[in-house]
């Protein structure tokens, strides 16, 4: 069987995936252009060589395993008309983006611009601007692994930790899981908005004008989901009204965010460029869930993490 693989993890890492029985064509994903090789290979492993290689030109494929949680980058369409199989790599970066929503949390609470940009300029300055996030409600927009992790390592702050998902179905960890019925009702009770939600068609821009309008004045919003899952323009429409304490955004509707976009400057904003998924045990993570799941594929068996495309994730 032939595998065309677009991240080279080293001779040992590579030679134990051909001990399984694969042929690895690796090509690196930069770039990446049809050949002959990578045409004929039946199982694609990737993140996104979409925009320069064309999927639909491989005859053979039969399963996509994506390096990342979101699927939006793959065509759909392709996926489902030749019944080939869809995996990513859901709960691979919940950890890192676990810690990082809990950072960024605290860094809006406790105004650590203001103690950043005073140390710069080396002035000795207190801030009664410092908050607690004790006693704080914290919401979920989307109870999947990335928020399961961040919860786990909130909870020992004394928070009310809530969520929302599609049926409002429980999930541990938290109190209290709201379907999407009760999207209002959900946001009214948060002090802090964690959008953790796959993006699908039925997402883009969930948080509109109209729904942030219904947070709590002074609450704070945390973006590690998509950029389009949230109105771009109507949040900074809302942060130039003093709506929110803050808001600490990982991903935006144009990637890179473009240097005249208004978040760069915003004092009560961290901007990060898409980040939080790394750590030191990224590719660790990633080579074990790709292993397991070509020995799966090898074995006949039913592979992890496999996608629903009706559903989107």
């Amino acid at each position: 069987m032939k595998a065309l693989i677009t991240y080279n993890y080293g001779d040992e890492k590579m030679n134990a995936l051909r001990k399984l029985g694969y042929e690895l064509v690796y090509r690196h994903e930069d770039n990446m252009v049809n050949d002959e090789e990578t045409d004929d290979a039946e199982i694609l492993i990737c993140y996104d060589p979409f925009r320069t290689f064309d999927i639909t030109r491989m005859k053979r494929l039969r399963w996509v395993q994506l390096s990342s949680i979101g699927v939006d980058q793959v065509s759909h369409d392709f996926i489902t008309q030749n019944g080939i199989l869809l995996t990513n790599n859901r709960g691979g970066y919940s950890i890192p983006m676990g810690e990082w929503i809990v950072l960024k949390i605290l860094e809006i609470y406790k105004n650590s611009r203001f103690f950043y940009e005073n140390q710069k300029n080396k002035t000795w300055k207190l801030s009664k601007n410092v908050y607690e996030i004790y006693g704080t409600t914290i919401g979920f927009l989307g109870t999947g692994t990335i928020a399961q992790e961040a919860a786990k390592r909130l909870s020992g702050f004394g928070t009310r930790l809530i969520g929302l998902n599609t049926k409002g179905r429980d999930v541990e960890g938290f109190e209290n899981c709201y379907s999407l019925e009760e999207l209002e009702e959900f946001l009214r009770a948060c002090d802090t908005l964690v959008l953790s939600i796959p993006y699908t068609d039925s997402t883009h821009h969930i948080m509109d004008k109209q729904k942030l309008g219904m947070m709590k004045d002074g609450s704070v919003i945390i973006n590690i989901s998509r950029g389009s899952i949230m109105d771009e323009d109507a949040l900074i429409e809302k942060l130039e009204e003093g709506k929110f304490l803050g808001a600490a955004l990982d991903v935006f509707e144009q990637e890179p965010l473009d240097k005249s976009s208004k978040l760069w400057e915003m004092q009560n904003v961290l901007v990060t460029p898409h980040n939080s998924w790394v750590s030191q045990m990224r590719d660790e993570r990633r080579f074990e869930m790709i292993f397991e799941n070509l020995k799966r594929y090898r074995d006949n068996r039913t592979l992890v993490n496999m996608v629903d495309l009706k559903r989107g994730y």
